[in-house]
């Protein structure tokens, strides 16, 4: 079985800065793209930022500049650095990963469990 699990929400001030982390275990072989997505009270999931086996990465327009998405491949971590925090970037963070499982050696897409970040004064 393959997990993601996710760590480092929490409240901050307008202006703030958080560092979200997910961390893959499991029987994993490899791990494709991974990526973060959140959701916000009353609208849909949306991508924040994707990076792949390689470290490419794209960002929504509403983030860039601000959040920075790394990934240490030998820890199967992925790493979202959150700078400037406004109260709009209020929502529930969500992991997501294209894994490679041993026991099938077929890919799958992974979820976590989400991790509430609140942006307020």
């Amino acid at each position: 079985q393959v997990q993601l699990v996710e760590s480092g929400g929490g409240l901050v001030q307008p202006g703030g800065s958080l560092r979200l982390s997910c961390a893959a275990s499991g029987s994993i072989f490899s791990i494709d793209h991974m990526g973060w997505y959140r959701q916000a009270p009353g609208k849909q999931r949306e991508l924040v930022a994707t990076i792949t086996s390689g470290g490419s990465t794209n960002y929504a327009d509403s983030v860039r500049g601000r959040f920075t998405i790394s990934r240490d491949n030998t820890k199967n971590t992925v790493y979202l650095q959150m700078n400037n925090l406004k109260p709009e970037d209020t929502a529930v963070y969500y992991c997501n990963g294209r894994i490679g499982v041993t026991t099938t050696f077929v890919y799958r897409e992974v979820w976590g469990q989400g991790t509430l970040v609140t942006v307020s004064s």
